[in-house]
């Protein structure tokens, strides 16, 4: 082979040789760019999936709340439904009080009457204490503003200060919710 026809062929080789690089070249970028498509898509979609567990999370929580608060309501529900019969029981107690302080168990006459009032009253004390009736106010307790209602403030001597000296109609609590406030007198 001459010299010409080597240069000829040589020059053929380096084209091939660059066309080879060129394709090999474009093969890669094709490569690189499908790489990087598919890098963004598998991104996009853990973002999604992460988003979908962030609902997932909060809407769980959102009906734990719910159960949560509609378990309060029920048992509140149950705790007060009585408040407003409960609360037209309270003059009948009062009622029986009243004829307990009245009646004079030393005359033989009213002894009988007496002693059924107190065991009506008793019994009727017991019944509503089951469903968490229960009486406020005692001679001799602290003033709670939150439970006694104050009629007046007297000086006394025998009592300590912001004490209940009288007690002139008893409150009453229903499952620690005030009913009624106990109406008294306060020692100053």
């Amino acid at each position: 082979m001459s010299d010409e026809q080597q240069k000829v062929v040589d020059q053929q080789e380096e084209v091939i040789a660059a066309e080879t690089v060129e394709v090999e070249a474009e093969i890669v970028d094709e490569r690189d760019e499908r790489i990087a498509q598919l890098e963004a898509e598998l991104a996009e979609a853990r973002d999604a999936i992460d988003g979908e567990k962030d609902i997932k999370l909060r809407a769980a929580a959102e009906v734990e709340n719910i159960r949560r608060r509609a378990a309060i309501d029920v048992q509140k529900a149950r705790d007060f439904a009585l408040e407003k019969f409960a609360k037209e029981l309270l003059p009948i107690i009062d009622n029986l009080e009243r004829a307990q302080q009245v009646g004079n168990a030393e005359e033989e006459a009213v002894k009988a009457i007496v002693e059924g009032v107190e065991l009506t009253h008793k019994s009727f004390i017991d019944t509503v204490a089951k469903f968490g009736i229960e009486a406020v106010g005692t001679e001799g307790d602290a003033f709670n503003p939150e439970l006694h209602q104050a009629i007046s403030m007297v000086p006394s001597p025998d009592h300590q200060s912001n004490t209940l000296m009288a007690v002139m109609q008893k409150g009453y609590t229903l499952n620690g919710r005030l009913l009624r406030p106990a109406m008294v007198m306060v020692a100053q």
